[in-house]
C-alpha cells in the first residue's frame, strides 16, 4: 500500500529539495563568504591607510579609521566563516548567518558617511542573505 500526499503539502521527512530554494541558499552562502572577505579587506584598508576614508563633520558615529578597520576586519572574518558553515549545511550556520548579516548591516549603516556606495552595497547583500536564510534555510541539502 502506498501513502498518498495531498497536493501542495510538504512533510518534514521528504527527501526532495526545491532546486530554486537550494540555489538561493548556495548563492546566499557564497555572498556571505564574498561580502565577509570584502568587508575584511575594507578593514585592512582602514588599518593600513588611515586617510583613505574621509568622514563628514559632526557625525554621530565618528570613530577613528583604525577603529572602523578593526570592526570591519572582525565582522568580515566572522561573516566569511559563517558563510562557509551555511555552505556546508550546518544549522547553526544559518542562525549565526542571519545574526551576523543583521550586525553587518548595522555596522555598514553606521559607516555610510565614510564610504556610502560600498556601505549600501553590503547592506543590500545582507538583506538578501537574511531573506534567503530565513525563507529557504531548511532546503539546504546535507
Amino acid at each position: 500500500m502506498t501513502q498518498q500526499q495531498a497536493p501542495g503539502r510538504r512533510y518534514v521527512d521528504d527527501d526532495q529539495h526545491n532546486p530554486l530554494a537550494t540555489g538561493f541558499i548556495v548563492f546566499a552562502a557564497v555572498m556571505m563568504i564574498m561580502s565577509g572577505a570584502w568587508q575584511a579587506m575594507a578593514g585592512l584598508v582602514a588599518l593600513f591607510e588611515n586617510e583613505f576614508y574621509v568622514s563628514t563633520r559632526n557625525y554621530l558615529f565618528e570613530f577613528d579609521a583604525t577603529a572602523w578597520g578593526w570592526v570591519h576586519l572582525i565582522v568580515g572574518l566572522i561573516v566569511l566563516f559563517a558563510g562557509a558553515a551555511v555552505l556546508s549545511g550546518q544549522t547553526w550556520g544559518r542562525v549565526v548567518g542571519i545574526t551576523l548579516a543583521v550586525v553587518s548591516a548595522i555596522v555598514n549603516f553606521a559607516f555610510i558617511p565614510y564610504y556610502p556606495w560600498w556601505s549600501m552595497l553590503i547592506i543590500a547583500l545582507d538583506i538578501f542573505v537574511i531573506w534567503a536564510l530565513a525563507a529557504h534555510g531548511r532546503d539546504v541539502p546535507r
